[in-house]
């Protein structure tokens, strides 16, 4: 799934302004309670397989450019079954459609994407079938760990993963070798190779960061950081924990000596700088392949795919971007529904058909077979990047978890961290200020946040 850019702090607002408002209706609920106020279901696979057979009509909101093709595969296998398929917009739009559709009671679809940061969010408030009566508890083992615990809280089972994004270094072999430099594989290494490219030539960087929530989030948890706990409305946030300041600590270097192509992702301005060299690298999720095949076509046989730079050596990597499905409360067909969902994530042809679309899996079966570790883009130089990839996913820290009210972090970020990218000053003192904002907006909205 392509990380799509930030959207304006107004949508936000209005999207964390109806969080609000559902988690008093919801009475903050969590847990997986199916019995109240939901549509509780018969409690094994089986139902799921006679719903199947039964047929029915179910709607699902997606953007993923795959989910036209996933929706026609399906229903040439079950006939039986109507699925409508909805664009309510991607990510954040989307959310503030369905945030409204929970507060009123009534027009949220069967099935929604849901990207794993919100995840928690939609959870807290009750929104989502807790799919472990239908016996998905079974299928944990085909995940990778990490997605599997983005759609989970305890023994609630609220999605099912679709997509991942384990970080990897995207790199220009061309620059790297004209400016004498070898592939880094740790962040001291990554620095210097920083400074020995844009000496080579000062329009070139070799990465770009204005401050971006979604990024430093995975770095913070591929140092090791932990810095969100919540459980129930206990919140914990120490974004001063060792990982954070870990990362602070390395890339404070890069933003305070301007070592950083002072330009936003996913402008044109990024995709040129990507196509001829002047943007050497990206630290970024593993289902970035197909943008720069699409989007930098004139890097094609420059690019190469190494694993992500480390403290100390030793593989470590986090997940950036991704998400999957889950069934709504408000469903009126739940096994349907689940059953819609489970072949989505399941089945061998739906999931071929998503990777056809530049997305990156999350089974273990894929990320594990001889066909898909074999493939070698011309883009990349023949190389077999999947290799890199699956290796990256297996690589993920463990222990992550996002605030019960990330989309709102997120849409403060440029006001605190983001401050200190624009006066290229300590990225700590931005966490900080981010940390008491999110603080004190968790407690006005009845949280209990670092009490």
């Amino acid at each position: 799934m392509k990380h799509l850019p930030s959207p304006t702090r107004r949508t936000l607002a209005v999207l964390a302004a109806g969080t609000v408002a559902a988690l008093a209706l919801a009475g903050c609920s969590t847990g997986g309670d199916t019995g109240a106020g939901g549509n509780a279901g018969s409690g094994s696979f089986d139902s799921i397989e006679a719903a199947l057979e039964k047929g029915g009509e179910i709607t699902y909101w997606s953007w993923t450019p795959s989910a036209e093709a996933q929706v026609e595969a399906f229903q040439k296998e079950y006939p039986n079954v109507k699925v409508k398929l909805v664009n309510a917009g991607t990510n954040n739009e989307e959310y503030t459609k369905l945030q409204n559709a929970i507060k009123a009671g009534s027009g949220a679809p069967d099935v929604v994407q849901i990207e794993y940061y919100a995840f928690p969010q939609f959870a807290l408030t009750d929104a989502f079938t807790d799919l472990s009566q239908y016996g998905f508890a079974d299928f944990e083992d085909d995940y990778t760990a990490s997605t599997w615990n983005s759609v989970t809280d305890g023994d609630a089972i609220y999605g099912l993963p679709q997509d991942s994004g384990p970080m990897a270094l995207f790199y220009n072999k061309t620059v790297f070798d004209a400016a004498g430099v070898a592939v880094p594989t740790t962040w001291d290494e990554y620095y210097e190779a920083a400074k020995a490219i844009h000496a080579a030539n000062p329009d070139a960087y070799i990465t770009n960061d204005t401050g971006d929530a979604g990024f430093a989030t995975s770095m913070i948890w591929q140092a090791g950081g932990k810095p969100f706990e919540t459980s129930g409305t206990d919140v914990t946030i120490d974004l001063q924990d060792a990982g954070s300041v870990k990362w602070t600590e390395n890339w404070n270097r890069l933003v305070e000596e301007d070592l950083l192509a002072p330009y936003g992702s996913w402008s044109d301005e990024w995709f040129r700088a990507l196509g001829d060299g002047s943007l050497a690298s990206l630290v970024i999720g593993a289902w970035m392949p197909a943008n720069l095949i699409s989007g930098a076509p004139d890097g094609a046989g420059d690019w190469r795919v190494a694993p992500m730079p480390t403290y100390d050596g030793a593989p470590a990597s986090a997940e950036n971007g991704g998400g999957g499905q889950a069934v709504t409360k408000q469903s009126k067909n739940p096994e349907l529904a689940a059953g819609f969902l489970w072949w989505l994530n399941n089945s061998e042809e739906s999931i071929s058909i998503f990777l056809e679309t530049g997305g990156f899996p999350s089974t273990t079966a894929e990320l594990s077979s001889k066909e898909f570790l074999a493939e070698a883009p011309e883009y990349f130089g023949g190389q077999k990047i999947n290799e890199v990839l699956a290796a990256a996913a297996d690589d993920v820290v463990e222990g992550w978890s996002y605030l019960p009210y990330q989309v709102y972090a997120n849409s403060i970020f440029g006001d605190t961290v983001g401050q200190s990218y624009q006066d290229g000053t300590d990225l700590n003192k931005g966490l900080t200020a981010w940390q008491d904002a999110l603080v004190e907006y968790g407690n006005a909205q009845g949280f209990s946040v670092n009490k």
